[in-house]
């Protein structure tokens, strides 16, 4: 239920991009930037981090839009749920679990984070690009959770599957192209 009385109780997230498009159309020019253009992850891989990072952060609507759309991308079906629940033994990429590790460590915690944490990153053979558009994902994700949870946004699994199938096609550019409809 939208805590925006401007907004129906079923409100979901386009609808508030649509209400501010001032501070909308930036965020989602910067989710374009981040989330598609060039990078040392895939688009699946970033996807990924997303609905990680959103999931440990207890936020259905994002962990259940980023999930869909990692694997609509290419993740496993279930790794995301399965990597919450125990990553050492999730279906990701053993080169991608230290990215997860340092993903849930600074969602968690951020003073937490320490070098030892960035080496193990590096060691799994991510370079410090790499790191950056983990650290990058981790904080825009943790914003996002922050701006949905805070709007009152919620869905359900058959908006989590819409959503996703259409972030994967049009990406966030398309999102911004929708707020004029």
């Amino acid at each position: 239920m939208s805590y925006l009385s401007s907004l129906p109780d079923d409100a979901k997230l386009m609808d508030v991009f649509r209400l501010y498009p001032e501070t909308s159309r930036p965020l989602l020019d910067f989710h374009e930037i981040l989330m598609r253009g060039p990078s040392p992850f895939s688009a699946a891989e970033r996807e990924l981090i997303a609905a990680y990072v959103s999931g440990v952060n207890a936020c259905d609507y994002c962990h259940g839009v980023h999930t869909v759309t990692a694997e609509v991308c290419g993740i496993i079906q279930g790794a995301v749920p399965a990597a919450l629940d125990d990553l050492d033994a999730a279906p990701v990429g053993d080169k991608m679990r230290p990215v997860l590790r340092y993903a849930a460590k600074l969602t968690r915690g951020p003073a937490s984070v320490t070098r030892a944490d960035a080496e193990e990153v590096l060691a799994a053979g991510w370079d410090e690009r790499a790191l950056h558009y983990a650290v990058m994902v981790c904080a825009l994700f943790n914003f996002m959770n922050r701006m949905v949870e805070g709007h009152g946004i919620k869905a359900g699994p058959d908006y989590f599957a819409e959503s996703g199938e259409r972030l994967s096609k049009v990406g966030y550019a398309g999102l911004n192209q929708l707020l004029d409809e």
